[in-house]
């Protein structure tokens, strides 16, 4: 394995062994996503975790959703030694830990196909560039109790935006889930309800971009872990109510230089806010790939009932500074070098974070390389402009649903070459299929509008 014969590696490969040994540890969960971001995970015994460590264990990769045809099966996960926690919901007289892994191949090489190795690439890109892609997401979720008559869940509370009530159960459970997290070392900042009822809204701080994926995947296990133990279902789907707002994902981003010592995104420039112009390049790449993009950051059907005007989500390919109707906003960071960034505010969190990252930084990257001009911030509510006001301004939308988003990332060269050809083809093949399910499905709204009147 590539990493064990690195002194940092072993060293913390032999930090793991004793804490499994010092907290009688039985069985360690190897963790890793699929191409749609679902975490999966196999036990294995503690006792055979160096073995493992340095032999990696065999898995059957046809079985995961974007991976490998069943003649080609054979994978192999190593974990990563840095992403080491015991579980805060297990008693520790039946005490477990996890581990994040890398998928690799029977030959002992990554495979092309792992999500995480695909942000790797993005990032190692960035690097050789002179860049460390830092990020931060803000994970807004819904908490949901089934129907005792067989019906659709409902939101477990009456509030709204910033409410706050004694013994409101959702606050309690907002704050569990935060306290599992920052046992997972996630450092959170910020927990609130959200607009919706039953919706809430969890941030944690900023971070370089893969132990920043890392900890959504485990922010969101443990939101639905806690819900499942208090008898809830916390849901990332991004619209599961009409008439209410969706969830999304806000994704705060900058680049800092290699030592991550300078933000790159401030300049001591006033005319511009103090936004550097390689910062205005990013979001210019990012703007020019807006609708490229949009199958990955929103790689649902469902995702585009949230993309629509009305409802806080952007659906207009634009930036600005204090306005939030566009795809991109800075927001004011009070002359604080630290604090310069831009938000993009499409991405929803029920997609893959390391593939949401990687396209975001390769977009940005070529923004920078091509020297991309964003044009000037659209102050004005972007919502409100006539079709003809916005055609003026060069202001396009994103893509109206997931199949007009997969033909737009089929036409992308950039993407293929971030995604590589392995997961392209596994993700567009994946989605087309997931889109002919959901085309073909007769939705009750229908039965109900048509079926007296045609």
């Amino acid at each position: 394995m590539k990493h064990f014969k690195n002194p940092l590696w072993r060293e913390q490969v032999t930090k793991v062994i004793h804490q499994i040994q010092e907290n009688d540890i039985k069985f360690v969960r190897l963790q890793f996503t699929d191409i749609n971001g679902f975490l999966k995970n196999l036990a294995v015994s503690a006792k055979n975790i160096e073995s493992i460590f340095e032999n990696g264990q065999s898995f059957d990769g046809s079985s995961i959703t974007g991976y490998r045809p069943v003649e080609e099966s054979d994978m192999n996960l190593y974990p990563d030694p840095f992403t080491f926690a015991i579980l805060p919901w297990r008693p520790k007289e039946k005490a477990s830990a996890r581990l994040i892994c890398d998928v690799y191949t029977p030959q002992n090489k990554r495979f092309e196909g792992d999500p995480r190795y695909i942000l790797e690439r993005a990032i190692e890109k960035a690097t050789n560039a002179g860049y460390t892609f830092i990020c931060a997401p803000e994970l807004e979720f819904f908490i949901v109790k089934e129907s005792e008559t067989g019906g659709l869940p409902t939101p477990i509370d009456l509030a709204g935006y910033f409410d706050a009530h004694p013994g409101d159960v959702t606050d309690d459970l907002r704050r569990e889930i935060a306290d599992y997290a920052e046992a997972f070392g996630i450092d959170i900042e910020i927990s609130h309800h959200e607009v919706a009822l039953g919706q809430n809204e969890i941030d944690f701080k900023y971070g370089e971009a893969l132990e920043t994926a890392d900890r959504a995947i485990t922010l969101k296990m443990c939101g639905k872990v806690v819900a499942a133990r208090n008898g809830y279902i916390t849901t990332y789907m991004p619209k599961p109510f009409q008439g209410i707002n969706g969830s999304g994902m806000h994704i705060h981003q900058s680049l800092w230089n290699k030592d991550y010592t300078q933000n790159l995104f401030y300049a001591e420039d006033t005319k511009n806010d103090c936004l550097s112009e390689l910062a205005r390049n990013y979001i210019g790449g990012q703007l020019i790939h807006g609708r490229k993009i949009a199958a990955v950051l929103n790689s649902w059907p469902n995702s585009y009932k949230r993309l629509v005007p009305g409802y806080e989500a952007p659906v207009y390919i634009a930036w600005a500074h204090k306005n939030r109707s566009p795809l991109i906003r800075v927001p004011n960071f009070g002359g604080r070098k630290t604090a310069a960034r831009c938000e993009i505010r499409c991405p929803d969190g029920a997609g893959n974070p390391y593939l949401q990252f990687a396209v975001l930084l390769a977009a940005g990257l070529d923004g920078i390389k091509n020297k991309t001009d964003p044009g000037n911030p659209v102050e004005l509510n972007v919502y409100h402009m006539s079709y003809e006001e916005r055609k003026q301004r060069g202001i396009i939308s994103l893509p109206e649903n997931l199949k007009e988003a997969l033909d737009e990332l089929e036409t992308s060269e950039l993407m293929r070459e971030t995604l590589g050809e392995v997961a392209f083809e596994n993700f567009l093949r994946e989605k087309h299929r997931e889109w002919d399910l959901y085309r073909t499905q007769v939705t009750e709204w229908e039965v109900n509008r048509y079926i007296k009147r045609l």
